[in-house]
Order: C-alpha cells, then sequence, then structure tokens
C-alpha cells in the first residue's frame, strides 16, 4: 500500500483541529500542540492510525465483504459519493436514516418499493394510466427516497465495516454498528471522541482537502483489497483446473495399467 507522506498531510491541513475550548480530553493522546486558540494534531499520530486502519479495512474487504462509506456534512458529500461509487460499495451522504442498520429489513422494504415505482414510471403504459396528480407524487417521493437510499439499493446484508468522517456528525450510524458489532473506521477531529470507534484517524474533518486525502487512502486500501480477492480467486480456480487435471491423468493412467495388465494375463494365457 503506497504511504501517504508528511508532507501531504501538512499541505492539506489534516493538522488542524478545533478552537481548544472546544476540544474532548480524550483526543489528548493525538493532539501535538495548542497554537493561537487552536489544537494542532499529531500528524505520526495520524500516519501511525491510518495505516492499521487501511490495513484492516483491506483484510474486510478481501474477505468479501461491504465498507459503508458515511458522510452527511456539505464538504464531504461529493467525495465521498464519487470513491464510493467508484469501488461499488455502499453509501450514506444525504442523511443518516434511524435504524438504517439496527432495523435493516424496513430499510430492505423501502428500498424494494422505491425500485418498484421505478419500474412503475418506466413503463409507459401505466404512467399514461396514471393522472398527473399521482404521476407526479409518485416521481416526489422516488426521488425522495433515491437521495436518502440511493447509495444502498444493492445492500443486501449488513455492511462488515463503516466509514465515517465526523464521528460527532454521525453519532447515531456509530451508535447503531456499535450496538451491532460493526467496528467504525472514522476521521476523529480535536472535538470528537475516539473511543467510540476502533479504527480512529486524528484529522481535520471539516476541511475539503483532509477529507479527500483520507478519503482516497481509504478507497486506495479497499481497491488493493478487491484486487487481492480477484488474485485469490483467480489461483483458487487455477489451482482446482490443475487438480481436475491431475485426477484426470491418474485415472488415465489406472485404466492403461488395467489395460496392460489385461493383455499381459491373455498373453501368459496363450
Amino acid at each position: 500500500m503506497a504511504q501517504l507522506e508528511y508532507k501531504e498531510l501538512l499541505d492539506a491541513g489534516v493538522h488542524f483541529g478545533h478552537l481548544t475550548r472546544k476540544w474532548d480530553p480524550r483526543m489528548a493522546p493525538y493532539i501535538f500542540m495548542e497554537k493561537n486558540g487552536i489544537h494542532i494534531l499529531d500528524l505520526n499520530k495520524t500516519l501511525g492510525c491510518l495505516d492499521e486502519a487501511c490495513n484492516a479495512i483491506k483484510g474486510i474487504v478481501r474477505s468479501g465483504r461491504k465498507v459503508m462509506f458515511v458522510a452527511t456534512k456539505k464538504q464531504a458529500q461529493e467525495i465521498v459519493t464519487e470513491e464510493a461509487r467508484r469501488l461499488k460499495m455502499p453509501y450514506v451522504t444525504d442523511r443518516w436514516l434511524g435504524g438504517m442498520l439496527t432495523n435493516f429489513a424496513t430499510v430492505r422494504k423501502s428500498i424494494k418499493k422505491m425500485s418498484t415505482i421505478e419500474k412503475m414510471l418506466k413503463d409507459e403504459v401505466t404512467v399514461k394510466a396514471l393522472a398527473k396528480r399521482e404521476r407526479l407524487m409518485m416521481t416526489r417521493d422516488k426521488d425522495k427516497m433515491e437521495r436518502v437510499l440511493g447509495g444502498i439499493t444493492d445492500l443486501t446484508r449488513l455492511p462488515a465495516a463503516l466509514f465515517v468522517v465526523d464521528v460527532k456528525r454521525e453519532h447515531i450510524a456509530v451508535a447503531e454498528a456499535t450496538r451491532l458489532g460493526i467496528p467504525v473506521f472514522a476521521m476523529c477531529d480535536t472535538n470528537s471522541n475516539p473511543d467510540l470507534v476502533e479504527f480512529p484517524i486524528p484529522s481535520n474533518d471539516d476541511a475539503y482537502k483532509s477529507i479527500a486525502l483520507i478519503t482516497l487512502a481509504i478507497g486506495k486500501a479497499i481497491e488493493e483489497g478487491l484486487m487481492e480477492r480477484k488474485q485469490d480467486k483467480d489461483d483458487a480456480r487455477v489451482a482446482e483446473e490443475e487438480e481436475a487435471k491431475r485426477l484426470v491423468d491418474q485415472e488415465a493412467a489406472i485404466e492403461a495399467a488395467k489395460v496392460a495388465a489385461k493383455y499381459e494375463k491373455e498373453a501368459e494365457q496363450e
């Protein structure tokens, strides 16, 4: 995995925390100093935590499971949506519906309803049969559900992990994941509680550049995990083919030995 450089983190402003009066004392181990009333994060700790998080998330993806991206703050929505779509991972960037994980069966029903409405609106015969008001209401319902649930339409079971931007803002998502035993990878600013998540990444969760840098690093780890999984599948297929070929050759050798033994016996009898 390509390591991020210390300078890259500096240039992106990853080290800038919140005002000292807004800090959470539990972030103290990750804070380097105070400057002009602002806490400065220790980037050595950030690099260490990010490396640990990337290795863990790569292992999760390599096992064939999904990682859900959660980032509803405005400056994070675009970059997180793009990265999640590129990796074909589920994401939530509009708003977190309460019970999205703990009441997943009901959420799946809403997704099914959205798919049904989409099919109806694509069917010209059905659309023509609807009154203008009904069609307008259905379109609005579909747009609303697509905005909230569009990123998880392909999610058939609970994700194996969450990647969260801003622990404080996404506290409901973090609480649901904790309740279900789902590990959380999260960007933690100086006003966050890192004890709420399994893999805190001390970093500025407000600046676009900082969010983009950390998100892309996590995305790179996921991409590597997907590539390793594909390689594992290819290796397993080659091994199966070789084993099948070996068995065929073995059976052919046994048959040849039987035929040879038969001819030898007939020759002896003559």
